[in-house]
């Protein structure tokens, strides 16, 4: 690589793109790597404020940024994931189909210590979907030591890739509505509609819903009657607070279940309730799932479809970030709402 006055840069080679910013209006490539420059192209160049330009000179010491970002998009890239043409130096990896994003946290530090190195992604255990940008990667310089982009790339790739989109599983759903009130019909049950919509992005078949009073006994056997039926997931809603006609969490553990929490430090949701019994989930769900736009529910959901097995730290990790700014205008998940910090160990 060597470093040339404009003007006497004419009939030679570009090895680098070169950007042009119009400030609030446009930011974009004037000039593509391999690009030969011209008479023209002269006070064009000067314009953009380059005196002096980059050709590229062999060097097998050193790897030319394009062909770094490429290679490092390829080692870093797990199943469920594609990418670009370098621009700007730079590759972006996209999501290949609707599911949820896996980043080895740990490991994308380690390489983001690495001199010269970068590489950026959404958050880990994000709900995606296809064809959205979920991480970039580039060098810094316009070429690297090629002992440092290998030792990259052993990085990116072992053990298993940095990145990962685990797709969506079509679970059969199952919903208990709890609440005397409405197996009596002294109200109408609001639930089964906002749970229908919720999981029906995920591919979920629901099996159907049934109505019980507060009667935990009853609670467990229409658990355990889903379950039967081959349901994969049961939505148990209702009856989750303190007062003493709400039995719906003596419900769930009269099932058998191991509970794994009863209590998130999540605002919306803190009465949130998960079990598993089996290998099938088993969600308790308090009343603001129904009326808040986003709750804890939210958090778990796309994990639960995407097959992971919540312990209670992932639980215990929520409660920084779990604070819901309840915003006028909802963007969630493009926002700060359990992206704590303490979730980020994938499993």
């Amino acid at each position: 690589m060597r470093k040339v006055p404009v003007t006497k840069a004419v009939g030679m080679e570009l090895c680098h793109d070169i950007t042009r910013i119009v400030p609030g209006h446009e930011k974009g490539r004037a000039y593509q790597r391999g690009h030969v420059i011209t008479p023209g192209d002269v006070p064009r160049l000067q314009d953009l404020g380059k005196e002096h330009v980059f050709v590229w000179e062999p060097d097998d010491d050193l790897v030319h940024e394009d062909e770094s970002a490429l290679r490092l998009a390829r080692h870093a890239a797990g199943p469920g994931l594609s990418w670009g043409e370098p621009n700007q130096g730079r590759v972006d990896l996209r999501a290949a189909y609707n599911g949820l994003l896996k980043v080895q946290v740990d490991r994308l530090t380690m390489l983001n210590n690495l001199d010269g190195v970068i590489m950026s992604t959404l958050h880990n255990n994000r709900l995606v979907v296809e064809g959205q940008k979920v991480a970039g990667t580039r060098i810094i310089p316009l070429a690297i030591q090629r002992s440092i982009l290998e030792h990259a790339e052993g990085i990116c790739s072992r053990p298993g890739p940095l990145i990962t989109v685990k797709p969506f599983q079509p679970l059969w759903v199952g919903i208990v509505t709890t609440g005397s009130e409405v197996y009596t019909g002294r109200i109408k049950d609001g639930f089964c509609s906002v749970l229908k919509q919720k999981t029906s992005f995920f591919g979920a078949r629901v099996l159907g819903q049934v109505i019980v009073p507060d009667d935990p006994e009853v609670i467990a056997m229409e658990i355990r009657n889903f379950i039967s039926e081959g349901a994969q997931l049961v939505l148990v809603t209702g009856g989750m607070s303190v007062d003493p006609d709400d039995v719906t969490p003596t419900g769930i553990r009269g099932t058998g279940a191991e509970v794994v929490f009863y209590g998130a430090p999540v605002l919306p949701g803190s009465m949130f309730m998960m079990a598993y019994l089996g290998h099938v989930t088993v969600c308790g769900l308090p009343g603001c799932v129904m009326f808040n736009k986003t709750t804890v529910f939210d958090l778990v959901l796309p994990r639960i479809f995407a097959g992971d097995r919540l312990c209670r730290g992932d639980i215990a990790g929520m409660g920084h970030g779990g604070f819901c700014e309840d915003c006028e205008v909802c963007r969630f998940p493009a926002c700060s709402f359990g992206k704590s910090t303490d979730m980020y160990g994938v499993k």
